[in-house]
Parts: C-alpha cells; structure tokens; sequence
C-alpha cells in the first residue's frame, strides 16, 4: 500500500491504528491499582495476584516474534482485525472470571491477541504516510503506546472506586469493537504472500526460554531462589531456549525472524534501548501504586489522579519531540531524555511519606517528559537505515524487546523490594531493645507491651520499605545510565529517499 492511495482514509487508519495501540499499552498497567481488589476476590497472596500483571506481558512477548510472519501469511488486515476483536473477547473473560485461575488464563489469551497490536499499527503508519510526515506518524504513534501505561492506573483507580474491578476489563470492548470496526473499513487490503513454512523450532525454542525466564523472575522469591530445584530448572531452560534461538536465527535456512534485521546497527542498538526502556515504562508504575497507597496512604483514586500528570510530561515531549526529530539530531533528544529519567529517579531516592503531592506531581511530570523524548526519537533512529520490506518484523521485534524488559523489569524490581524491605527490617529491628533511650522518651514505643511491639514493627517495616524503595530507584538509574553509551554508535537520519518511501510487506 502507498501513501497516495491512503491518503482519502488516512485519518480514519490513523485513528482505528491508535486505538488499537491504546488499548494494548493501557491493558499493562490497568489493573494495577486493582490488584487489592482482585486479591480480595480470590484470596490470593500478593506474589500470586502478581502474575495478573505477568501473565498478560509473558504472553504479549512470547506472540510478538510471529507477527511478521502472520502478517505476511494471511495479510495486515486479517491479521489487524482478528487479533483486535480476539483482545476483546479475552477482556470480556477477564472482567467474568471466577478464579484466580482463570483471571491468568484469560490474561494469557489477552497478551496473545495483544501481541500483534502494537507492531501492526507502527508498520501501518509508516506506510500510509510519506517520509516527510512520518516524524508527526511517529509522534502520534508513541503517544499511544506512552500514555496507555500512563492512563492505566488513573483509569483504574477511577473505575474500581465507582464501579467494580471488573471494568478495568470491560471498558475495552466498545473501543476493541470500534478499531476493529475502523480498520475493517478503512484499511485497504495487502498482499498474502506463499512465505516458507512457519519456523516451530525457532518459536518454540524461543517461547520456552521467555516463558521459563518470566516464572523464575515470579517464583524466585517465594522458593528462595537457587536453594529450589525449581528455579535451577527453570534458569537453565530459559538460558538453553535463548542459546538455541540465536543459533537457530542464525544457522536456519529460513528462521523465525530474518538475520538481516540485526545487520543494521541503528536498529540493533535501537533494540537494546528499547529493552531499557521498557524496564523502566511498567516497573516505574508498578512501584508508584503501593508506594502512594501503602506507604502514603493515599485513596486508590487519588492515587492514580496524582500519578495522571506524568501522562502530561509524556504528551507534552512527544509532541515537541515530533517537531524537532526532523530538525534536530534523534541522538540528543534520547540522550536528553535518559538524562532527565535519571534526575527524577534519583529525587524519588529521597521520598518520604511525608512529601507533598507538589514535589510527587512535579517529579513524575518530569519524568514523563523524559520517557516522551526518548520513545519517538529512538523509533526514528532505529527505522532511518532499516529496508522497508523488514518493517513489520522490526516493528514486532521492538515490541518483543519492550514486552520482555517491562516482564523482566517489573519482575526484578518487585523481587529487590521484597528482599530488602526484609533485610533492612532485620538491621534496624536489631537497634530496637529495651536497652534504647530514644524508644524509652516515648510512650508508645514501649516494647514491654503487646500494643507498642506492633507499633515498633509498623515503624520499623515503614522505614524499611522506604529505603528499599529507595534502593529500587538506584537500580532503575543504573539500568538506563549504561545504555545510553549506545547513542554513540548510533547514525544521524539521512533524508529520506524514494527507496524508504517503498511500503512494508
């Protein structure tokens, strides 16, 4: 498909393609403010109503790495159609589930439709706009992938107070039934092409190694790591699966995913990014809601409004961002960004839950603001040198690397926190005896009473959790600081040429 022959429906794609992109990314952190809830109704503990969250990014991953092959099997607008109407339905099973089980299951079979989303609708707008115009393509795009994970919890927050968690899941399906209405409309059809058979081996060796490296991130912790059997096994399925598909990618005669796309330095470093992006884009979330909830005390509801203005650093970004990619080099907007990320993680090292919600508002504004001007500049980057026919392979591959940080992210970060706050509780508690002057001058604190031991817990795990949260921020930090060496290697765009204007398979 061209530009010229989209351009009567273009807004109509662009809408349709945005809206299915919104749905995807806002379904990641959605229901993170519900997680109590949820937890209630199935009396599950915290690292189980955990993998509510988990499942749906594991899966997501795992169905990312086929999409350019579906697409080039059974064409982009099946393919777009079918895999939007699907993610509704599992949502509608989402928002009926009965059991702890079947929340995950239904979460698993939502990731699976959710996976080709994102990639289809980036390799859509790269085709139904010229080269001139795909920086404002772009930008408009990553709003949609940018704010859905921004809007989840302030969505959430809102539907769960007045309503019932249930809707966090329901609210999809007018929206689902729309973009998939839109599309099938609007959006001309392509080509099938006879493609080779479908690589299982390289899928299966590569689903095998994700989906073993997602349950030893989530069960690590309560099986205390390598001390269980489980985890060992796990481990060295993930590393053999990952071993096997770089091999495969490489010595197949017709793999999964074309070597050629990892020929291009732009995007390879582009990918790499991307992955630290994405360790950042959920985890950060993930941490924000039972800090202001559980530590601060705040509502769910107001929990997610105070978290609602870093949508607005992200918009606003984006939005500069698309103006400048084509007049300023992509490398200092990305770097500017990281740098900006940083600064707010380590703001957030000194938090207390004594700090106002102006200094909270204005930190996640700021933070917002860095992830917008990394996410649009880095998709310019990694796509100026890369063929046009690999498109749709780059768009999913991206998204697979992004699914698999934000799993890896969240999974690690929650994991950390959970093991300091248990050993920070454990050195400041020894400090807590009746020999203590300081716990003497006060009343309350007097250990020799039932009452003031649980008041000395509640404060001794409070100072805990606040300084394991701090250290969670140090870790963020120290992720994104060393990829942002890769900018280095990194080419400027050159203009485009009538080669790049040549449409996606």
């Amino acid at each position: 498909m061209s530009s010229v022959d989209n351009s009567r429906y273009r807004t109509m794609i662009t809408v349709s393609a945005i809206g299915a992109t919104l749905l995807q990314s806002l379904d990641q952190t959605i229901a993170n403010v519900a997680l109590p809830y949820m937890q209630g109704s199935f009396s599950a503990s915290y690292d189980e109503i955990t993998w509510v969250l988990t499942s749906y990014i594991t899966a997501a991953a795992i169905m990312t790495a086929p999409v350019g092959w579906l697409a080039t099997r059974f064409g982009r607008k099946p393919l777009f159609v079918v895999c939007i109407l699907g993610f509704t339905f599992a949502s509608m099973l989402c928002g009926a589930a009965q059991s702890l089980v079947q929340i995950v299951g239904f979460r698993l079979l939502q990731g699976m439709f959710s996976a080709a989303l994102v990639p289809l609708s980036q390799a859509t707008l790269l085709d139904i706009y010229p080269p001139e115009r795909r920086g404002f393509a772009m930008a408009v795009w990553g709003m949609g992938v940018m704010i859905g994970p921004i809007m989840g919890p302030t969505l959430g927050g809102f539907l769960t107070e007045h309503y019932d968690w249930r809707w966090v899941f329901y609210i999809n399906v007018p929206f689902g039934v729309l973009a998939a209405a839109g599309l099938l409309i609007f959006l001309p059809g392509t080509r099938q092409k006879a493609r080779s058979r479908f690589d299982w081996l390289g899928f299966t060796v590569l689903s095998t190694g994700i989906g073993a490296m997602q349950l030893m991130l989530d069960r690590g912790q309560v099986l205390d790591w390598f001390s269980s059997r489980e985890i060992i096994v796990e481990a060295v399925l993930a590393g053999l699966g990952c071993y096997l598909f770089t091999v495969h990618l490489f010595s197949a005669p017709q793999p999964l995913l074309r070597p050629s796309l990892f020929r291009d330095m732009n995007f390879l470093s582009g990918l790499v990014l991307m992955f630290a992006v994405g360790t950042l884009l959920v985890s950060s979330l993930a941490l924000m809601t039972p800090w202001l909830q559980v530590l601060s005390n705040y509502p769910v509801e107001t929990a997610g409004l105070i978290m609602a203005p870093r949508g607005l650093g992200n918009f606003t970004a984006i939005m500069i961002s698309g103006q400048l990619a084509t007049r300023v080099d992509p490398r200092y907007l990305v770097g500017g960004g990281l740098v900006l990320l940083c600064l707010s993680f380590y703001i957030m090292t000194g938090w207390t839950p004594d700090v106002s919600q102006r200094d909270i508002i204005l930190t996640i504004v700021l933070q917002g603001f860095g992830l917008g001007l990394v996410f649009m500049p880095l998709q310019i980057l990694a796509f100026a040198t890369l063929a046009p026919a690999l498109r749709t392979e780059g768009a999913a591959l991206f998204a697979l690397l992004r699914n698999i940080g934000a799993a890896i992210g969240v999974s690690v970060t929650s994991t950390v926190l959970a093991r300091n706050t248990q050993a920070l509780h454990e050195v400041i508690g020894a400090s807590v005896t009746p020999f203590n002057r300081a716990l003497s001058a006060v009343r309350a604190f007097n250990p020799h009473t039932h009452h003031g031991v649980a008041l000395l817990d509640q404060v001794v795990n409070q100072q805990a959790q606040i300084i394991a949260y701090a250290n969670d921020y140090v870790l963020l930090i120290c992720t994104t600081l060393p990829a942002a060496l890769l900018l280095l290697v990194m080419r400027k765009p050159r203009q485009a040429t009538a080669v790049e204007a040549e449409p996606a398979e």
